[in-house]
């Protein structure tokens, strides 16, 4: 087969239509097809369209990828979800990332601390919910435990320093009624059921049994200095 002409696309900047003197015309990567060094005028075996049709699947697959990446850092098994969604094959996408890996572009340490630095600042909670998080993401767990552990180390914050923001925004969200039962003297049957709910609200986020505990004691007195 001979290239008779190529075609620039131009809504797909990068794109090109490859045409042949005989059958359809085959739609590539501009960057594929010089990396071939191929222009109007060339023979194309069909093993060399086969290959240049394989290189254009895998150009495609690293151009979805960087551009998911570009948004912002992704963990490798989310990275591999969302490419798997826009319908690349299984191997080219282990493939991708691999060498996306290699060179550095996708690293789970990174993702992990990235992930665990913001979420610790916007919205306070305990290492192990976190932790799980990231786990849910696909991070291996002592990836996820490094990761937030370290962060924690470097920003120099505490879990029960943690529980206490968490408490304060808790205080902030209640009304004036429940703010009053919780510091009215015990035994108070509203009382402990205002303190079983903040409870659960600490350890839903993750908190330890220590910190949550810590932050309950705290609670009445933050409320008293107002």
């Amino acid at each position: 087969m001979i290239i008779v002409r190529v075609e620039f696309l131009r809504r797909k900047r990068e794109r090109v239509l490859l045409h042949l003197d005989s059958g359809e015309p085959v739609e590539l990567a501009l960057e594929v097809l010089e990396r071939h060094s191929l222009g109007p005028g060339d023979t194309v075996a069909s093993r060399t369209l086969r290959t240049l049709v394989e290189h254009d699947a895998k150009w495609r697959v690293r151009q979805a990828a960087l551009h998911l990446l570009s948004y912002r850092i992704r963990g490798t098994e989310e990275l591999r979800r969302r490419l798997r969604e826009k319908g690349f094959r299984a191997p080219l996408i282990k493939q991708c990332l691999e060498t996306l890996s290699e060179q550095g572009l996708l690293d789970d340490r990174a993702f992990a601390a990235s992930y665990a630095r913001s979420h610790i600042s916007a919205r306070p909670r305990g290492p192990f919910r976190i932790e799980q998080e990231l786990r849910k993401k696909g991070v291996a767990p002592e990836v996820a435990h490094d990761a937030v552990a370290g962060v924690l180390e470097a920003e120099g914050i505490t879990e029960s320093a943690l529980a206490r923001k968490a408490l304060e925004k808790w205080i902030r969200s209640q009304s004036l009624d429940t703010l009053n039962a919780l510091v009215s003297p015990p035994p108070s049957t509203a009382r402990e059921k205002i303190r079983r709910r903040l409870y659960g609200f600490l350890t839903r986020r993750g908190f330890s049994p220590g910190a949550t505990r810590a932050a309950l004691d705290e609670a009445e007195s933050l409320i008293r200095r107002g």
